[in-house]
């Protein structure tokens, strides 16, 4: 079996201790968390957690059925199995001295990137795209020596019309 990276929404009620309860099965059964990322969802009462872990076929199919057993998890969808869009959000803030800016804007022009804040020796600098693009901007701007970095891990939807 292929150890492959998992992204599984769960739509989960809106009460308290949820979330500590699904995160908790994943650690009793020995599974890695690499993201979660839990907001309201498009219905009153129910939020929705994108959850990305790694695992095979077999444990991710244990991942549902565990799931399943809890009282407040109502769905479960493997988005990875279908075609998805998934987005994280970085913040980043960097070491700019003024002489260093025109560089630095020119890694963020070409990241379709944002700066949000400018400080007399930093800059805070927002990103959006799949964890890949995210890497890769962290990587490119480490040599300008990253002060502070927040990431809000994935969140993921199905394209299209599929359900």
């Amino acid at each position: 079996m292929t150890v492959e990276r998992n992204t599984i929404s769960v739509l989960v009620n809106d009460q308290p201790g949820v979330l500590q309860r699904v995160s908790g099965l994943f650690g009793r059964r020995g599974f890695n968390i690499e993201s979660i990322t839990v907001g309201q969802s498009e219905e009153a009462g129910l939020s929705r957690m994108v959850i990305v872990t790694l695992g095979d076929d077999d444990q991710l199919e244990q991942i549902e059925k565990q799931l399943y057993k809890l009282i407040d998890v109502i769905k479960v969808v493997d988005l990875s199995a279908k075609p998805m869009v998934a987005r994280e959000l970085a913040l980043i803030k960097v070491k700019a001295d003024p002489s260093e800016r025109p560089e630095i804007m020119g890694v963020v022009e070409t990241f379709r990137a944002s700066v949000v804040d400018i400080g007399s020796t930093s800059m805070l600098v927002q990103v959006v795209g799949d964890t890949q693009k995210i890497d890769a901007m962290i990587e490119l701007l480490k040599p300008y020596g990253i002060r502070e970095l927040s990431r809000t891990g994935v969140t993921a939807m199905i394209r299209g019309n599929v359900q």
